[in-house]
């Protein structure tokens, strides 16, 4: 069988289905082309891995995605929740182990020459702290990691606490990985569509506009009222079905529920309904530790530190923030009631920075084609 290399799968996209290209994203396809022939053709030249970064909508999933489609050696491709997901199981089954990483990137690169990352983000230090040797020991046994974020290494993880645990990481990436910005300046999910209304803002005195999308995604088999088992914990639904959950923002966002969580979730459900959405901006307070998406980290002292000054749904914004990454990433479509309009969910505050890829995730939610790579 003859296999596509990334630049043909590039130009069949551009000449047969009408992508736009740009200058930042042919830069980035010729070097994941490079990398391509250093694995396949090429063994005089040592491959090195990639890191994709740039602002929301320039195609950075898109090209990591053609890239793996067109490789004929072992590979994974997942997101960076559940890549962590696997570690921290890994980890736990392999306690005892006198060098548990080392073992587990030894396991690693036995099934896979390369590894795929989408959405590279570090916010919990318990992740920093065990990436900080992670990376270097995955580069040590020869694992070839291409990686889309939003941020350059040296950003990552740039206001955490206790961050010096986790520069070996970024030291280990620059040194392993081609850094590209892929930023050609146009957000190409912004690009004219089929609209399909995932979003309403509720309308005083109204019944709400989620009941009738409930009734309609389950075929009018209305199930009440229900409590969800998400891993250890309940969660109060307003209606379940076997493929379509719909539940409040508060019994979701607000709940120490976590990523993994809503991994389950979307392996559960095809659409997830999500009522009574607040504004989710406001004036920061006095800082302190924030917990949402970080169950499995272990407490470390911040020291002498400032902490970032949060406001007061700041945690529940970071779950929602995982919650529409993995609905995005896993194609599973969001329907939202919320009280303000989409561009006025998260005015100002601490988070605003990673909101800017939820708010154009969202709005790409809201056409028919959502769900297709871009």
């Amino acid at each position: 069988m003859e296999h596509t290399t990334p630049l043909a799968l590039y130009q069949q996209a551009v000449e047969l289905r009408g992508f736009v290209s740009d200058a930042a994203q042919q830069r980035a396809v010729e070097r994941l082309q490079a990398c391509y022939q250093a694995l396949h053709d090429d063994a005089a030249i040592a491959p090195r891995g990639i890191y994709l970064w740039g602002p929301v909508g320039r195609g950075k999933t898109w090209l990591m995605d053609i890239f793996h489609r067109s490789l004929r050696i072992p590979s994974r491709r997942q997101h960076f929740h559940h890549f962590m997901r696997w570690v921290h199981v890994r980890l736990f089954q392999l306690n005892g182990t006198a060098d548990p990483l080392q073992a587990l990137a030894r396991e690693l690169s036995e099934q896979v020459g390369v590894l795929c990352f989408d959405e590279l983000f570090v916010g919990d230090i318990g992740d920093a702290i065990i990436l900080g040797r992670l990376f270097r020991v995955m580069f040590e046994h020869g694992v070839i990691i291409v990686a889309t974020s939003n941020q350059p290494p040296d950003q990552l993880y740039a206001d955490g606490f206790n961050r010096e645990r986790f520069l070996p990481a970024i030291a280990a990436i620059e040194q392993n990985m081609e850094v590209l910005d892929v930023d050609g300046g146009e957000d190409h999910r912004l690009r004219p569509g089929a609209a399909l209304q995932r979003y309403w803002v509720a309308e005083p005195g109204s019944g709400g506009a989620l009941q009738a999308v409930f009734q309609a995604l389950t075929d009018g088999q209305h199930a009440g009222a229900a409590q969800v088992s998400v891993g250890r914990r309940a969660l109060q639904a307003m209606g379940c079905s076997d493929s379509v959950l719909w539940c409040r923002f508060a019994d979701l966002c607000e709940q120490p529920f976590s990523a993994l969580d809503f991994i389950a979730l979307c392996d559960r459900f095809s659409a997830i309904l999500l009522s009574e959405v607040p504004m989710l901006g406001g004036e920061p307070r006095e800082g302190r530790i924030a917990r949402g998406t970080e169950d499995a980290a272990a407490r470390v002292e911040a020291g002498d530190r400032d902490l970032p000054q949060l406001a007061r749904r700041d945690d529940a914004v970071r779950r929602f923030i995982a919650l529409v990454d993995e609905c995005y990433d896993r194609g599973v479509p969001l329907y939202l009631e919320a009280q303000v309009a989409l561009e006025g969910l998260y005015t100002q505050g601490y988070l605003a920075f990673p909101f800017r890829r939820t708010l154009s995730r969202l709005r790409e939610m809201q056409l028919q084609r959502f769900g297709a790579p871009i």
